[in-house]
């Protein structure tokens, strides 16, 4: 297996830190820093030190499912402090659906900078094992002000304004005169070395991106080799980390003038150029050496061919631009040209598909613009540009979560603002792709609150390694919408160093992102109905519940049948989880979404692979439609990391779940006695087979009666049940498939095992019943925990208990 290792459940992070070495092999969770691992506890250092040490890679036998390849740069790991709920103030709005971005007013020069960040100049102080920010504990509010923006015209803390303006039409006959024109205009790049100056964020992110470009430089090129076929996966994990190389050996050379980074660029891209020749790759096609049988690889490595091209452009030779030119246009354009010649999937899709592929005609158009002589982009250009606007546009639904999975959110997002970016740098136009879809505004909220306390609540499919692939594209949201808590709160991620945050983040942002950020938000739309709800922004160690109860279809063909589906977090770790992709190579994978889809097969996408009902282990029914309510008392964070919050702060989300089963079943989660435990409640009237309650962990669980004690990394979680049926039992079971379930069709390629991984389940009788769980992190020095009543949840309400 290349590019990637199992990691333990709910671990995928991207190729940019390095983890403890001593990490096992638990099941997989779906969260972007998958989040149960055996983790070694290191010192309290500085938030990025050291370069990167990624594992051996072996060339063939790539699985698309497996998990993202070992990062890089060990970011050290701080012991977290266990029981501590971040300060909070009541919200006078009274729901989480009103909530926005954040304050775009002014404020004073010395916001913005270290005269409040502390003595290193960053709000947090290190990282958790999970590579979660976090942040001292104190109540200075001075330090910690709403959100704001300094215009101060400030050459310290301000870019300077772009003095391009097109002279005519935008278009690619009125682009830009200067270079680059993709992604960093010149006057960014010439005042970077001031602002780095004043901004210790820009000045670490420079560090980590200069040792991994010297890490990258010092191996060996990228590995040219098919997942799967051309028509699999193909060569998307090499397409991807090649472009990773280019964006980080171009941004070196324009730091350093160091012409060995040129040299560095150029091995690289003629690597790439090299697989039309590579014979040892059954189905490689001489004349397609891009692969656009799975077009992703073609539009990828046309986008990292365009930054070379662009970024260097005055120091390539003639002969090199012309076969760089030439690459772009024969391997990357052309082949576009023929996507919409035979109008491919991709062209209909509110998706990543659409958004990557796009963006890399776009950018390929851009950079060669002046020099193409073949016309290649004469109307190819504004075919992707139109195609995006209708569906690229689209990926955020109306509430702004991403049309796929959070996971999905980032190859989408990506996609979409590293074209919306070199279109406006290039033209002086975003062409409506900023602006088309007014829930742009809202999609990086739906990334904050689908992070939860150590990962983020990843329901479906987590998609392939990331490589090139961020979450930075929240700096270009920030910006674009106005919109500064989206920049101060990705500033803080460790994602965050990489070479389009030195150009995407303005500097002159100021305060905390937290300060005034209700703690709840009900993600209200058929195709992603979900609840985040939480006790703190700013402790880890806090309680994280998440619950989705949606439509089980429109998602590209990367959902699960989930409603009712959850997470857990507390105490700084992930006690309720997700398995995570299936066989991305498996016959019949992404091919329907119907009933008795083949994709419905796999233990990791059907029903009793998620944590939530099975009725004798059927699956869910695929045309389910939820009916949700939820309520908060609106809390909001303050101004502080540290505050207590009162004892009547909660939140709450019930579902009505009969149209997934065809049967009475409601299932409803809140928090209870000040957001320190978590009640969880399924209504299940006239059901006339047996339920299956089922919740996969990595904890070791042992039972004592009507409590199941779970014990992980030296913390601990009591599940108890509230005056269960007669003869109801905690059971702990391996992560299969019943023998009630529906079976994998004969010659169907087999689960993957989940290792590390116990299903605490219950098996409810026929009938009408109650089931109350209660879950109760064992918080160090408190010991007030609460019995609720029992209150049917039609009539819960946030005084119900």
């Amino acid at each position: 297996m290349s590019y990637a290792e199992h990691r333990p459940l709910g671990d995928v992070r991207y190729n940019q830190i390095n983890a403890s070495s001593s990490s096992k092999l638990f099941l997989r969770f779906r969260v972007f820093f998958r989040v149960f691992r055996d983790v070694e506890t290191l010192p309290l250092q500085d938030y990025y030190d050291n370069p990167y040490q990624p594992p051996a890679r072996k060339p063939k036998s790539r699985r698309k499912w497996l998990l993202i390849g070992l990062p890089i740069l060990l970011i050290v790991v701080i012991a977290a402090i266990v029981g501590g709920v971040v300060g909070s103030r009541k919200s006078n709005n009274g729901s989480s659906s009103s909530s926005n971005g954040g304050n775009s007013g002014q404020g004073s020069a010395d916001g913005a900078h270290s005269s409040l960040l502390g003595v290193t100049g960053r709000f947090p102080i290190g990282t958790d094992a999970y590579f979660m920010p976090v942040y001292p504990s104190t109540t200075d509010t001075a330090a910690y002000g709403p959100p704001t923006v300094v215009n101060a015209n400030n050459p310290s803390i301000n870019w300077p304004q772009d003095s391009f303006t097109p002279s005519g039409e935008p278009g690619l006959a009125n682009i830009r005169p200067d270079r680059p024109r993709l992604i960093a205009g010149k006057y960014k790049i010439q005042a970077l070395p001031t602002l780095m100056q004043g901004d210790p964020y820009l000045k670490q992110w420079d560090d980590i991106i200069m040792k991994n470009a010297t890490f990258y430089k010092d191996q060996p090129s990228v590995v040219h080799v098919f997942d799967g076929g051309p028509s699999g996966s193909g060569i998307l994990d090499p397409a991807r980390e090649v472009k990773q190389r280019i964006k980080h050996f171009a941004y070196a050379y324009l730091k350093t003038s160091d012409t060995s980074w040129i040299d560095a660029t150029y091995r690289e891209l003629q690597n790439a150029i090299s697989w039309a020749d590579d014979t040892s790759q059954a189905g490689n096609d001489p004349t397609d050496p891009w692969n656009s049988a799975h077009f992703l690889d073609t539009a990828e490595l046309t986008a990292a061919f365009a930054i070379a091209y662009d970024w260097l452009y005055d120091h390539w030779s003639d002969d090199q631009k012309n076969t760089i030119r030439t690459s772009i246009i024969n391997f990357g354009l052309a082949k576009g040209a023929a996507q919409y010649a035979q109008n491919s999937f991709w062209l209909r899709a509110h998706g990543n598909w659409n958004c990557v592929s796009n963006s890399g005609i776009v950018m390929g158009c851009l950079a060669i613009q002046g020099d193409d002589t073949t016309g290649a982009c004469n109307t190819l250009f504004m075919q992707a540009i139109n195609n995006a606007n209708a569906n690229c546009a689209f990926v955020p639904t109306p509430n702004g979560s991403g049309a796929e999975t959070p996971n999905y959110w980032y190859f989408a997002m990506t996609g979409w603002a590293e074209m919306a970016s070199s279109l406006m740098l290039s033209t002086g136009s975003d062409f409506g792709i900023v602006q088309n879809n007014p829930s742009f505004n809202l999609t990086a909220l739906y990334h904050m609150y689908v992070t939860g306390m150590t990962s983020l609540f990843d329901y479906g499919d987590h998609g392939p390694n990331k490589f090139s692939t961020t979450d930075t594209s929240l700096f270009f949201m920030g910006d674009v919408f106005n919109q500064p808590r989206y920049t101060l709160w990705q500033r803080d991620r460790f994602t965050s160093a990489e070479p389009w945050s030195m150009f995407w983040y303005n500097p002159a942002v100021s305060g905390a992102w937290w300060n005034g950020l209700p703690l709840d938000h009900l993600f209200d739309d058929d195709d992603t109905r979900w609840g985040s709800m939480r006790s703190s922004w700013t402790d880890n160690t806090g309680i994280y519940v998440a619950m989705k109860a949606s439509n089980l279809t429109i998602h590209q063909t990367h959902g699960d049948l989930d409603c009712g589906d959850f997470v857990l977090d507390a105490l700084g770790e992930r006690w309720a989880g997700e398995l995570g992709s299936a066989d991305y190579l498996g016959a019949n994978y992404f091919a329907s979404e119907a009933q008795d889809a083949v994709r419905w097969l796999w233990y990791r996408k059907m029903t009793e692979g998620q944590n939530t009902l099975s009725i004798a282990g059927a699956n869910q029914n695929v045309n389910a439609l939820p009916a949700v309510k939820f309520d908060t008392s609106g809390t909001t964070q303050g101004a502080t990391t540290v505050a207590d919050i009162s004892t009547d702060s909660t939140a709450y989300m019930t579902a009505d779940l009969t149209s997934a089963y065809d049967a009475n079943i409601k299932r409803g989660i809140r928090f209870i006695n000040g957001r320190r435990q978590v009640l969880l409640q399924d209504e299940l009237t006239g059901v006339n087979a047996v339920t299956y309650w089922r919740m996969h962990t990595n904890a070791t669980v042992t039972i004592d009666g009507n409590t199941a004690n779970l014990s992980l990394n030296g913390k601990s979680l009591q599940v108890t049940l509230i005056d269960p049926p007669a003869n109801l039992q905690w059971q702990t079971l391996d992560p299969v498939r019943t023998d009630d379930a529906p079976q994998l069709q004969t010659g169907q390629e087999a689960d993957q095992p989940n290792p590390g991984v116990t299903v605490l389940s219950l098996s409810i009788p026929a009938g009408t019943h109650t089931i109350q769980v209660l879950f109760n992190p064992q918080w160090d020095g408190f010991s007030d925990f609460q019995t609720p009543p029992t209150v049917a949840l039609d009539s819960w309400t946030l005084t119900s208990h």
